[in-house]
Formats: C-alpha cells, sequence, structure tokens
C-alpha cells in the first residue's frame, strides 16, 4: 500500500464524485449568479454581498481542487487483493468486549468514510490501528486516553 493512495469503498467512492460533481455544477453556478447580482447593485467595492460572494467562490474552487487530487489517489478496496484472515482496511470486524460482555462489529475504513452510527472507523483512530494485522481469536488491549479496551476478535470478514 502506498501513502499516497487514498482507499475507499466503491459507496465512498460514488459519494466522492458527487460531491465534486455538486460543487462544480450546482455551487459555482449559484455563487456566479450572487456574484453577478452583487455587481449589478452597484458599487462592488464596498458591497458585503460581492466580498462574501467571492470568498466563498475561492472556498468552493479550493474544495473542487482538494476533491480532484484525491480522486486521483483513490484505490478502490473491494478491487484489491486483500487477505481476509487479518484485520485490514476494509473488514467488517466482530468483536467481543471483554469488559462488559458486549458484541459489537466495527468496519475499518479510511478516515473520508467515517461514519459511527453505521461502525466506521478510521483505520487511523486508536481503535483502528489497536485491530490492524490482528486474526480471528486474538485478544488485543488497546489504549484510549485514561482507559484499557479489551476485544476478543470473533469474526473477519470482507463484503
Amino acid at each position: 500500500m502506498n501513502g499516497n493512495d487514498l482507499y475507499l469503498t466503491k459507496a465512498g467512492y460514488k459519494k466522492l464524485r458527487e460531491k465534486l460533481e455538486f460543487l462544480q455544477r450546482v455551487r459555482r453556478r449559484e455563487l456566479s449568479k450572487e456574484i453577478g447580482e452583487a455587481i449589478e447593485r452597484g458599487d462592488i467595492s464596498e458591497s458585503a454581498e460581492y466580498s462574501a460572494a467571492k470568498d466563498a467562490q475561492a472556498l468552493n474552487e479550493k474544495k473542487i481542487s482538494e476533491l480532484n487530487g484525491k480522486l486521483c489517489r483513490v484505490k478502490i478496496i473491494e478491487d484489491l487483493d486483500i487477505s481476509a484472515d487479518k484485520v485490514y482496511i476494509g473488514a467488517h470486524v466482530k468483536l467481543k468486549d471483554l469488559n462488559t460482555s458486549e458484541e459489537l462489529t466495527r468496519i475499518l475504513v479510511s478516515s473520508e468514510e467515517i461514519d459511527f452510527e453505521q461502525g466506521k472507523i478510521s483505520i487511523y483512530s486508536p481503535v483502528g490501528k489497536g485491530l490492524l494485522g490482528h486474526k480471528e481469536g486474538d485478544i488485543v488491549d488497546i489504549e484510549v486516553s485514561e482507559d484499557t479496551l479489551k476485544y476478543e476478535i470473533l469474526k473477519i470478514t470482507r463484503p
């Protein structure tokens, strides 16, 4: 894995593409219209509306550039030959919290796809880092803040 690559699921890639298309096709037009309306109202040298619209336009262009840069570096997780017997990016990991006996599932993703409600955690988070490279049956101690989480890895799957 290359450090410059951005590993995403197909859904994550699609979401970034949709965001880029929105910024290019919809948001650009909205901002252009706002700038045009501010110009029509008169003296733009003292116009707060014009200044705000130009700032928003610059920010939008910056976001477009950043998204283009990210999309050029994307590697789709589902297309990669990643071992399924150890925890790596894209893995669905069923865990048993040995402190509470609760079972939970976590999906390891890049920072772009974090979604706590869906159990998607970053491979760069303390828990993500702590799970990486482990296999089913392993007991993992993970230091977080002033606490230690203790998990047993019950099952590893890939979609």
